[in-house]
């Protein structure tokens, strides 16, 4: 297990030596940063950054829980700048354990709308994503499925599939029904939908659309932008084959998530870090992030036509704060329905 952390690490740190834009020396600008987003079209809004600023982006990429716990060791020896992590949850942890400090940006505050951003100026969100249903109507009528507490309809027994306890994504969700409807009801629709689960819950969102397409299940909880990955193939023709088996039921309001960035708080360069998430945030770079992942940017909708042909949708008024601050009980709530 020691040869293992030490060939992570290695590995790691052999990333972090790439710069986006070529070498870096030491007489030019530069900003470090840590990101769990992992999407390579995100290298193309670095470089042009680049190309702008004369600020050179040196980048890692790993699951986020992998880089708060990795900043976590360093302390005050870390050479990160910016962290950027996908989920409410992870961001607002990482500012809660002391990881973030706050920055003073009027670009970020103007551009960044109210309740995707930290009162204490620790974070800012990047882009959104849509947590909506994906249902195969061989197998459920579609008709009937409009919300997320409809997945706890005894007439879905055995036919809802969903991503287990650990993801953020659905951790955030649970957050979201218990700020908008409370605890008791949520711990209702919990055990209700828990309890029409049909198989062992999965690892990961392409593996439940997947699933319903194959019948093996009627409806799952994904995040929007899976589903359009898929249909536009990039994931292979098999998937896009799949995913065009299924529809997508977005509820109206929808929980929307999001990724962000913060300040990492003993960063070397802040001035330049300052500088990269406020281009990121920026309606440009914002829309040059979420475009070809086929998030939403902050300001609009993303313009695919695959996107697009999932219909419009209304985010509800929870803000990313109060996700955060409910992830603990979520969790629990979860563990308790026997969300495993």
């Amino acid at each position: 297990m020691q040869n293992l952390k030490k060939i992570i690490n290695s590995v790691l740190t052999c990333t972090f030596l790439l710069a986006v834009n070529g070498p870096v020396n030491s007489t030019e600008k530069e900003v470090r940063v840590y990101s769990g987003r992992h999407y390579n079209t995100d290298r193309s809004v670095y470089k042009k950054f680049a190309e702008e600023t004369g600020i050179k982006v040196r980048l890692i990429e790993a699951a986020g829980i992998s880089l708060i716990e990795r900043l976590k060791r360093e302390g005050k020896s870390s050479q990160v700048d910016l962290i950027l992590l996908v989920d409410a949850a992870r961001i607002t942890n990482a500012a809660k354990a002391g990881l973030l400090q706050s920055i003073d940006s009027k670009s970020l505050e103007n551009d960044v709308p109210v309740g995707l951003k930290d009162k204490s100026k620790e974070w800012y969100a990047l882009t959104r994503r849509v947590r909506v249903m994906v249902a195969n109507p061989k197998v459920v009528d579609v008709s009937k499925i409009r919300d997320y507490s409809d997945l706890a309809d005894p007439s879905l027994k055995g036919k809802v599939c969903l991503r287990n306890r650990k993801s953020p994504y659905n951790q955030s969700l649970v957050a979201n029904q218990i700020v908008n409807k409370g605890e008791l009801t949520t711990k209702a629709w919990l055990g209700g939908m828990i309890s029409n689960v049909s198989q062992p819950f999965f690892p990961g969102d392409i593996s439940i659309i997947r699933a319903v397409s194959k019948k093996k299940c009627g409806v799952g909880i994904v995040n929007h932008y899976y589903v359009a990955r898929m249909l536009a193939g990039v994931n292979g023709r098999r998937d896009a084959l799949y995913a065009k088996r299924t529809s997508v039921i977005t509820p109206n309001p929808a929980h929307v998530n999001i990724s962000a960035g913060g300040l990492a708080k003993y960063a070397k360069n802040k001035a330049e870090a300052i500088k990269l998430l406020e281009f990121l945030a920026s309606p440009r770079g914002s829309k040059g992030l979420a475009a070809p992942t086929f998030e939403h940017p902050l300001l609009e909708v993303n313009q695919n036509p695959i996107v697009q042909d999932f219909g419009e949708f209304t985010p509800d008024m929870v803000s990313v704060e109060e996700l955060g601050e409910f992830n603990s009980t979520a969790i629990k709530m979860m563990k308790d329905a026997g969300w495993d």
